[in-house]
């Protein structure tokens, strides 16, 4: 089913009438107070928001020693839709502005750097603090960020910034995000990222709050310096939640350089799971940072071989700071699909899922500017930001190549509107949903009779709503010999690429404790068919002009929209099922490079991509046997 028209105001029109069109936003009219705020008095359905909920600033020491100056209200001002100059000179500025950021720099010597580059009289006690500043006066950044990355898990006190300092720098990163706030128009979350690394291994969570300045600030972040165990900061945001009456939650990402830790089968104090652990983490842990500027996270192709979409933006060369290699043992416990399926036999085995979690895009992007789209591309660090040949060049000077960094993602959030209190209850409930930084528009419900009409229903959102359940939820038992059918709709990014197809996802648990997958293709553009001798589906083709850096939209569609029922649903097995929608071919920002300062691209370097939109998941579960 295809070829909705898109009815006026196409620039703008997302599916299910919901429209995301921000303003132009200029000046410091757009600070106000958040009270003033008041909400539509009618609203039909949940709106779409766009945001991005890790992005670093100049206030985290990694981004500082990397060249990166731009400062929080820099960063909210680019995200907002103004024009900022980035730290190689270039004016930026956004298509689109976002509806909602979270700033998260590093809680270690969050906003430390900045005050020892000025000398900050506050810190001249702090001996540790005298150190770091004499490699900074030195010119030695190597050497400083080196010095930051062993001690932001150091327990001693010498390597621990004064409290009064760490006070006072909260403070004020939680009143920037109140000043910038302005409900309905542009929603600042407060956050900051909790870096845990064992031996190199990736288990960072962003930590984001419900809360404005008055409860945030009454707690200061956690640090791997208190402890590098999940379990801990957990602890921690429990007693922010008992000491403020607020809410908070974590958000892991980048599991695909964790070396088999970010959902490993052993917990960091060597213990196995069990159920108290797995509620906890399913408690603290609603959504999962599936896509960004280090690689995409859906899964591997060793994992899925049968996935001909599997190998995208792969890193699969070792942990988070390649001390060690990758063996392939690893990968079932670093990939978002994998872990899916693996929290189903939990549930069997604890009663709990861990890993039930709905999906989000973020950029990880350490310039202070939120940029997603190809063309517009700024890099991880200040020192990689548009040059001629940065791909040549290795991030953090030591890492990857720069070429293999992606502009992705975003976090696509369905609320009732644009407030910090909406957008948190969204993620909550796992109404999010990920891309790989262009902004497609994606409705996907599960219910036991949808009718292949539905989907062509002007108001089939509120049909979706009432004869089902939206991502994230979870599908109740059905009426005797049904099998789900699932509702899903799909428009492209008003500014970008159409779309190749719309695929649905399933894994499930057999009644012998196997896990399985299989990739439905339910919506194809173009008019294609499988053929009926092969299976196999003809490709979209290829418009991308690699020279000139462009593409046309002479092929795929600019909707598609599916009602597919299971074919092979058996009502014993627990299952989940997520959509996951492809554009076609377009040129990759290294092209962009390349067109723009007449530069040569590398051999190895990637050159097209096709984006791409990830659902939460939907899940079922079967009935408890009778006792």
């Amino acid at each position: 089913m295809k070829n909705r028209p898109l009815i006026g105001l196409s620039a703008a029109l997302l599916i299910g009438g919901a429209l995301s069109a921000s303003p132009t936003l200029a000046g410091e009219a757009l600070i106000g107070d958040p009270n003033t705020y008041s909400p539509p008095a009618r609203q039909s359905s949940r709106q779409l928001y766009w945001g991005d909920t890790h992005l670093h600033t100049t206030q985290s020491p990694d981004a500082f020693t990397l060249e990166t100056r731009l400062d929080r209200e820099q960063a909210y001002r680019f995200a907002r839709g103004e024009t900022v100059i980035a730290d190689n000179g270039m004016a930026a500025k956004l298509r689109r502005p976002l509806d909602f950021l979270a700033i998260t720099d590093h809680s270690e010597y969050l906003g430390v750097f900045p005050m020892l580059e000025k000398k900050d009289p506050r810190l001249k006690e702090w001996q540790f603090g005298d150190f770091l500043g004499s490699l900074m006066d030195e010119g030695k950044f190597q050497e400083l960020a080196l010095e930051f990355s062993l001690a932001i898990q150091k327990t001693d006190a010498e390597f621990k910034v004064p409290t009064p300092v760490r006070q006072s720098i909260w403070e004020d990163v939680t009143q920037t995000a109140d000043q910038y706030y302005q409900p309905g128009v542009f929603t600042t979350l407060i956050g900051y990222e909790w870096t845990s690394m064992i031996t190199g291994d990736n288990l960072h969570r962003v930590v984001l709050f419900k809360g404005d300045h008055e409860q945030t600030h009454q707690v200061l972040p956690f640090t791997a310096q208190h402890s590098t165990a999940p379990e801990d900061l957990w602890a921690a945001l429990t007693d922010y939640e008992r000491t403020t009456g607020g809410e908070v939650l974590a958000i892991a990402h980048n599991g695909n350089v964790s070396n088999g830790r970010m959902f490993g089968p052993i917990r960091e104090n060597g213990k196995a799971f069990d159920a108290a652990y797995a509620t906890q983490r399913a408690r603290w842990e609603p959504v999962y940072e599936v896509t960004q500027v280090k690689g995409d996270g859906e899964t591997h192709p060793a994992l899925s071989p049968d996935d001909e979409f599997a190998d995208f933006e792969t890193w699969d060369d070792g942990n988070i700071a390649l001390t060690a290699d990758k063996d392939p043992d690893m990968l079932p416990y670093e990939y978002a699909r994998s872990a899916l399926q693996l929290g189903l036999g939990y549930e069997r085995e604890l009663g709990v899922n861990p890993f039930k979690f709905g999906l989000i895009g973020s950029s990880d992007m350490h310039t202070g500017l939120s940029t997603t789209a190809e063309n517009n591309y700024f890099g991880k660090f200040g020192h990689d930001e548009p040059a001629k040949d940065r791909f040549r060049e290795k991030m953090a000077h030591q890492l990857q190549e720069n070429w293999r960094l992606v502009a992705s993602g975003l976090a696509a959030v369905w609320a009732e509107d644009n407030t910090r209190e909406s957008i948190f209850e969204a993620f909550k409930r796992r109404e999010v949903y990920a891309t790989s930084g262009s902004r497609i528009g994606l409705r996907f419900f599960a219910g036991w009779d949808f009718e292949a009409q539905d989907v062509q229903r002007p108001d089939y959102a509120d049909i979706g709503y009432r004869k089902g359940v939206p991502m994230g939820g979870d599908l109740v038992t059905g009426p005797d010999g049904a099998s789900p059918t699932i509702m899903v709709a799909a428009v492209r990014d008003p500014d970008g690429a159409n779309l190749d197809r719309v695929q649905i996802i399933k894994g499930w648990l057999d009644a012998d404790g196997e896990t399985h997958e299989q990739v439905f293709d339910v919506a194809l553009s173009d008019n294609r068919q499988a053929d009926p001798s092969t299976g196999l589906i003809p490709p979209v083709g290829d418009t991308a002009d690699l020279e000139n850096a462009t593409y046309l939209n002479s092929i795929g569609d600019a909707e598609l929209a599916a009602v597919w029922q299971d074919p092979d649903f058996d009502p014993t097995e627990p299952a989940f099922y997520y959509a996951r929608v492809i554009e076609i071919p377009t040129p990759r920002w290294t092209v962009y490079d390349a067109a723009f300062f007449g530069s040569d691209i590398p051999d190895p370097a990637r050159i097209a991509i096709q984006d791409r939109a990830y659902s939460s998941p939907i899940w079922y579960t079967p009935p408890s046997p009778e006792p």
